[in-house]
């Protein structure tokens, strides 16, 4: 069993979380709410579970992941930039015309990126044709996608959890961050999706409830997906939106608002400035 450093784990995701800010604020425009709430998630994934190259991105036998909460795309490039897949200067440049980071994730653009997402559930289908080609392959890798709680909203989401318990797709694993908040104000709101964990158990999921931010569980519940056998894993994290920065934590005024000069020097200042 490898050991786990969840203080480098918690390190990286600072980084993450600064670059997330820089990068948004240096665009003007950007989704840092929701990206906050992942970086946890997604440090874990990267820097402890998954199987990737950043000097060989198109490795035949890595391990697949999917932001199919396209708009969180900041979260994504930081984790990225941080493991190596492309210089942290493009960073700053996100959003600028024919940089190589867009607004949403372009799998023709950007190393790393395994799928072109932005469109509402379509990125978590996307994955489970990845799985069931690995499948058919009879490839060893996993395949692994990021929802987010608004997204589960939509009607595609719930017609790919049926293809993948059908296919009994166990080398698949769904984490959706449930941060509570979208665009238009409180998810239970707008569309309430609850019982969520009761919805995934009814299509034939194995589930796994968590504390988004705490690296202990999310290494567990990771594990545990891995172990399971027959049928596709939800971990269903409950983050909070604009995790890391308090003035942004559970405000729905910053799921789409870039900070301005003095907003962004603050949140650094308190994610503990420069490296």
């Amino acid at each position: 069993m490898v050991k786990v450093d969840y203080e480098k784990l918690k390190q990286v995701a600072t980084e993450i979380r600064k670059d997330i800010i820089r990068s948004v604020h240096a665009a003007g425009s950007g989704h840092p709410g929701g990206s906050l709430s992942a970086a946890d998630i997604l440090a874990t994934l990267y820097f402890h579970k998954m199987k990737v190259d950043p000097q060989n991105p198109k490795w035949e036998d890595r391990d697949r992941f999917v932001l199919s909460k396209g708009h969180g795309a900041p979260v994504l490039y930081a984790t990225l930039a941080e493991k190596g897949f492309f210089p942290k200067e493009e960073l700053l440049k996100l959003r600028h015309v024919d940089a190589m980071l867009q607004g949403h994730p372009d799998m023709k653009g950007t190393p790393g990126v395994e799928m072109s997402t932005g469109s509402l559930g379509q990125g978590f289908s996307t994955s489970i044709g990845m799985a069931l080609a690995s499948k058919l392959d009879q490839k060893n890798n996993r395949v692994y996608v990021l929802l987010g709680d608004g997204e589960v909203q939509e009607g595609i989401v719930w017609e790919a959890a049926m293809a993948a318990a059908h296919y009994k797709l166990d080398n698949l694993t769904a984490i959706m961050d449930v941060n509570g908040l979208q665009i238009d104000g409180c998810t239970d709101d707008v569309m309430c999706i609850n019982p969520i964990a009761d919805k995934w158990q009814s299509f034939r999921w194995h589930v796994i409830v968590i504390d988004g931010h705490n690296y202990e569980e999310i290494v567990n519940a990771l594990d545990e997906a891995e172990a399971t056998k027959g049928k596709p894993t939800m971990i269903i994290a409950k983050t909070i939106k604009g995790k890391g920065v308090s003035f942004m934590e559970n405000q729905v005024g910053w799921h789409g608002n870039a900070p301005k000069k003095e907003d962004a020097e603050k949140a650094l200042e308190e994610l503990g400035g420069a490296r």
